[in-house]
Formats: C-alpha cells, structure tokens, sequence
C-alpha cells in the first residue's frame, strides 16, 4: 500500500515548548518510532510542518536589518532541509541500512492571483502575549492574529495547484524510497507574467499541500498525523464525541476551527472524493489501528453516513 504521512506541528514541537533542537529531535525520535514499522510493507511518504521554524528564521532575519532577511520561499526551503534532515536520520537509525530515504526540497505551484493574498490566515512563528505582538508587528511591519490565548504573525496561505517537482518524488517511490517532502506545504512558487517560476511571501497549507501530493502520487491512504486520537464533533464541550468513520458531505455537517482541525477535514473530504479513497486523521500512536481500522477518523465517500467511536 502506498501511504502519504503529513505530520502535525506537534511531531516536530509541542505548543509551548522551546524551539530547541534538543526538543525537536526527540519529538522527530517519537515520530520516526511510530513511522518506522511501515517501511517494511508499504510505499512511505512523509511530509511535515515547518511554521514555527519559519517564523524564527523571519524574526531573525528581521533582527538583522531588512537587506538581510530572506524572503518565505527561501526560509521555507531552509526549514524542508533541515526538517528533513532530522527525520531521515531518526528513520535511518531504525531501520535497515538498505532502506533507501530521500529528502526533496519540493516547489508547489499556486495562482497569483488568489483571494487569500487579500485576507491573511496562516499562523507562523512563535506565539507571543498580546502587547509583545503588537509591537513586533509594528517594528517589522506584520500581520497578526489572535491563536488561542496568545497571538502570532499571520502570512497568505494560497491553494496548491501543482507539485512541480512531482515526478522526481514518484520515481524515488518507485524505486522502494521513503521519500520526506513538500515540508511545510512545499516552498511556495508562482508564475510571473513572462511564465516564469518566482518564490512569493506565502506559506501553503500542509494539509492541502499534501492532499494534492497524495492525490497525484495515486496513494492508497491519506493519513494526518496530529495531537488528538480522532475528530471530534463539539470538541471542547460536555458533548464532544469521536467520530469513528464519516462520508465527505457527513463530517461536513460540523464545524471546526479553522486554525487547527478545519483544514484537516477539508484536506481529508477533497481526497476522498478525487481519488475514491480513504484518508484517515488520528494520532501517530494509533498508527497500528488506524491501518486497521479500528482507530482514528477515516473520511470515505464508500461508507455510509457517519458512525462514532
């Protein structure tokens, strides 16, 4: 079976802890724990979040001066190579040395043109206390959002429309490699009037990024790997429930937020319906029951309704 893996924010960093590498490795050391078992069955792609380690690149670039910081396209490339880097070597430390790994700095075409340049919504970046925020985004000209009970820097996140470097990822997958990619929805990247490919301040939904990826690399399971063991339905009240099994228009019937498990669904809905498959969202522990079955949300449009936990 071949299976696209997107890693939750929470697999490289937990909310509230120190963006050490320290910290990053032994969350990446969990992941790679629960990944691992794949290999030896299954065509694996991997990909991951990365706004955080934007962020700090950006505030630290900002730091520096405005001729020296670099631009999102840049910094996202930066953080898929060093992302990637701490997976493949917690994998390689797990599995066999003839195990093929590969990370690919992977560039994902979006419009131009597309309304959410107009609208901001994509947390990056540290969070911070209310009046902190307030004065970073007027020292280095910010956009910023409340996210919980503290506030962050908010970027466009356009729609992925194209992998442009689908085909070097589909012949590793072929060849037996387990591929770490589209790292943060992929380095962001439109066409200019003449045709030609330019980096753009934007950071691509992962998600979404990964769902087209998925879709386009004819994977059999599409699995988000979060913090939470399902999706609930009125999470956070007395009522909440799991839900076990859903139909796109099912699931669809509910709200979620957008800044967390509302992209997830979506993502999930859109590759059940284009590609006629399963795409699951459930905890990295539950790894062995979600293939199974038993575990996490699956989002088919082949059952029937939606059933609980």
């Amino acid at each position: 079976m071949r299976i696209v893996v997107a890693l939750g924010g929470n697999a490289l960093l937990r909310r509230g802890q120190v963006m050490s590498e320290a910290n990053q490795r032994e969350n990446v050391r969990r992941a790679a724990a629960a990944l691992a078992p794949l290999a030896g069955g299954h065509e694996l792609v991997i990909t991951h979040g990365n706004g955080p380690q934007v962020g700090l690149l950006a505030l630290q670039g900002a730091s520096s001066g405005p001729d020296e910081a670099y631009p999102l396209d840049v910094l996202g490339a930066e953080t898929d190579g060093m992302i990637g880097y701490m997976i493949e070597r917690e994998m390689r430390n797990l599995l066999p040395q003839e195990v093929p790994l590969a990370t690919l700095l992977t560039m994902i075409e979006v419009d131009a043109g597309d309304p959410a340049f107009r609208e901001p919504t994509k947390f990056i970046g540290p969070v911070y206390p209310e009046e902190e925020a307030r004065r970073l985004a007027g020292e280095n000209g910010w956009l910023i959002k409340q996210d919980g009970a503290n506030w962050r820097r908010v970027v466009a996140s356009p729609l992925p429309e194209r992998i442009v470097d689908l085909q070097p990822v589909r012949w590793l997958v072929e060849k037996g490699t387990i591929v770490i990619c589209a790292g943060g929805g992929g380095i962001p990247t439109a066409r200019d009037e003449s045709g030609k490919l330019q980096g753009i301040e934007a950071v691509i939904d992962k998600d979404l990024a990964s769902e087209l990826l998925a879709r386009e690399l004819d994977a059999d399971l599409y699995l988000m790997a979060t913090d939470v063991d399902a999706v609930y339905a009125g999470w956070g009240t007395p009522a909440q429930r799991a839900i076990r099994c859903a139909t796109p228009d099912a699931i669809r019937a509910f709200e979620f937020p957008a800044g967390s498990m509302g992209p997830k669904v979506q993502a999930a809905c859109l590759f059940a319906e284009r590609s006629g498959r399963k795409a699951v969202i459930g905890s990295l522990s539950d790894l062995p029951g979600i293939l199974a079955g038993t575990a996490g949300t699956t989002v088919s449009a082949s059952v029937s309704g939606l059933d609980w936990h």
